[in-house]
Parts: C-alpha cells; structure tokens; sequence
C-alpha cells in the first residue's frame, strides 16, 4: 500500500491544478482551430499539443521532463528557440517559397508594408507606458508584424522570460487574420474604393529575380545590421529558389528543413507555457497588447494606401484593401484581401498584388526587429 500511494503521489492526478487543466483547455482549443478550421495547421497543431505537453502534472523537484528542466530532452530541444536558431532556418524555407515578382514589378508597394510596421512603434510606447521595460516593450510591439519567427528571434534577444506569451500571442495573430483584419478593412474603405482595379503586373525578368535578393540584403541589413541572421537566411533561401541552378537545395529548404524546424519550434515553443510561468496578468496583457498592435499594423497599411491615392493618376490608384496585406502574415493576409475584393468586384483579382506588400511585410518587421534589438539590446 506504501508503494502504491507513494506511486500515487508522483502522478499527474495528484498535482494537477486548475492552472494546468486550463492550459490543457488551451492545448486543445489551438488543435481544434488548426484541425478543423484550418488556422495556421502547421503551427497551431504543433504548439497546441506542445502546450499540453507542457502542462502535464508532476512534481518538479523529483522529475526532470519540462523545457525549463536542466537535462531534461526538451529542455535541449528548446534551446534552438532560446538562442534564436529555429527562427533563421524557417526564414530560409520562407525565402525558398517566397516569389518576389508581386512586389518587383511595382516596386512602390514595399512602401505598404513599411507603412504597417506603424502597429509594432505605437504598441510599443503603449507597452512601456503600462510599465513594460523598453526591452519587454519592443518585443510585444513586434506581435503587430504578424511574424512568429520574428517574434520569437527578438523575445529570445531581449526578453526570454516573455517568449511564451509573445510566440503564442504571434501565431494565434496570423491564424486568426481572418477574422481580425476584414472589419478594418470594410471600415476604413468606401464601396467605391473596394472595387478599384489596379493595373496588371508587368513580368519580371530572370535577371531581376537573381539580383533582387543580392541587392535587397545589402541594403536592408546596412540599414539594420541585426536582421542579418533572419534577412540574410531569407534572401539566401530566395536566390536559391531564382537562381535556377540549385533547386536541390531550394527543395530542401523549403521542405524537410522547414516542416522538421516548425515542428520543433511549435512543440517547444507550446511546451514552454507552463501553467506555473504563463498564467500570470502580464501574460493577458500581453496578449490584449499584441491584437492593439495587429490591428494598428492592419489600419496603417490600409490608410497609407488611401494617402498614396492622393498623388497617383487614377490609371495608377491602388485598392485600399491591399494595404492590409502590409502585415507579413504571408500568404494569409493575402488571400484576406482577395477574398474582401471579390465580394465587391468578383472579376476584380488582387490576390498577386496583395502578395507585393505582403511579402514586404516579412522583410519590414525583420527590419524593425534589427533596429529594436540594435537600440534596446
């Protein structure tokens, strides 16, 4: 009987608490939205199962399972989260995957999503007047990029002790731009600005794909020495794709390199949130923080459109909507604006050209991740 109770007392019924059945409740509602709603499945279904993992009952002082256990095989796995290497690689299968001949062939819609960065700077003056340090302070305001590796790249640099909150706070962001940003963008927009056409891409040549990439990381990371890591794997993985010389390596990038690093992060990532460190106000506040953020990222692409508008011919006008696509929740935000415009306009298709700012958006937020990480670290 000794045996059995002292057995007893070393599993999960015996120290469960309503903390841990909460965050199991989380696990499994993350699962449910990637399941059966298609959010974000590759990551949502990762770190939902991941938070389960982490949330499982046991007493610490005996058993060493957890990510912040030393020794433990999460606690190892998690340390490519913690030193901010799974965030480089995904960019590199991102780089691989990306097309840049949206935004190449009208070049002037990278300014969208510099425009949309706006939400990371506004929260994060917001975060720090709540009480925030600077440092907490710019790694909640880089939720509003819509980018999880970014978010995770700079929490690991400036705030570890956040990276919870911040990594499951992005992604639940980018799963959920389907719901978030169309009221904004109905709005913030006439009817009659919804159905505006925008001219037709012209075509990129070979030559201007290869250079793109060379050219772009130089001058990005002259401006923001920071974002090399995350900038310099994106833009690398690119030239692979248009080089048209490596295509194994650009396969391999874009496949087992990034669905064995995703899946890596997502577990660790969820398994991190432990009941104990994660269900704390700051958590909530963060949180609450992170949808400001999102939605003035969201509100800033749509409005700097509508400014544009004011000095381009009418040949040369550019659907608001597109602008929502400033964020880089690629291709997500995207496809939300094609899915808005049809509505108005079925034969009215922005869908590629919603790709220029949205692809501009991932390079916009690593950007304002290096000048973060560069003025606060």
């Amino acid at each position: 009987m000794d045996i059995l109770l002292n057995f007893l007392s070393f599993s999960g019924f015996a120290n469960i608490t309503w903390g841990h059945a909460a965050m199991i409740a989380a696990g499994g509602i993350c699962i449910y939205l990637g399941i059966v709603k298609k959010y974000e499945p590759l990551i949502l279904v990762p770190i939902g199962f991941g938070i389960i993992m982490g949330n499982i009952p046991y007493l610490a002082d005996k058993i060493h399972i957890g990510v912040y256990d030393d020794g433990s095989v999460l606690m190892y796995l998690y340390q490519g989260v913690m030193k901010g290497i799974y965030p480089p690689l995904i960019f590199l299968g991102i780089g691989a995957m990306t097309d840049f001949s949206a935004l190449l062939s009208n070049p002037k819609l990278v300014l969208l999503g510099a425009a949309a960065q706006v939400g990371i700077f506004i929260t994060f003056f917001g975060a720090n007047a709540l009480g925030f340090t600077l440092a907490e302070s710019g790694t909640i305001g880089i939720i509003g990029g819509a980018d999880g590796p970014t978010a995770i790249f700079l929490s690991s640099k400036l705030a570890p002790h956040l990276m919870g909150a911040i990594a499951i706070a992005a992604y639940s962001y980018m799963a959920l731009v389907p719901m978030i940003q169309p009221p904004i963008m109905r709005l913030l927009t006439s009817k009659k600005e919804r159905v505006i056409r925008m001219k037709p891409a012209r075509e990129v040549r070979k030559t201007e794909k290869i250079l793109f990439p060379i050219l772009a990381f130089i001058a990005t990371t002259f401006i923001s020495p920071e974002s090399l890591p995350l900038l310099g794997m994106l833009f690398f993985g690119n030239l692979l794709k248009e080089s048209g010389v490596t295509e194994r390596l650009a396969n391999a990038a874009r496949g087992p390199v990034i669905d064995s690093v995703t899946i890596l992060l997502g577990l660790t990532v969820g398994a991190s949130t432990q009941a104990g460190t994660f269900l704390t106000k700051q958590s909530i506040l963060i949180f609450m923080l992170g949808a400001v953020s999102f939605m003035i990222a969201t509100a800033g692409g749509v409005l700097f459109a509508k400014l544009m508008n004011l000095f381009l011919k009418e040949e040369n006008k550019i659907n608001p909507l597109v602008g929502a696509a400033g964020v880089s929740a690629v291709p997500n935000s995207a496809r939300v604006v094609q899915q808005e415009g049809i509505k108005y306009d079925k034969s009215n298709y922005l869908l590629m050209h919603a790709m220029g700012p949205n692809v501009a958006g991932v390079i916009g937020s690593a950007v304002a991740a290096g000048i973060l990480l560069t003025v606060l670290g």
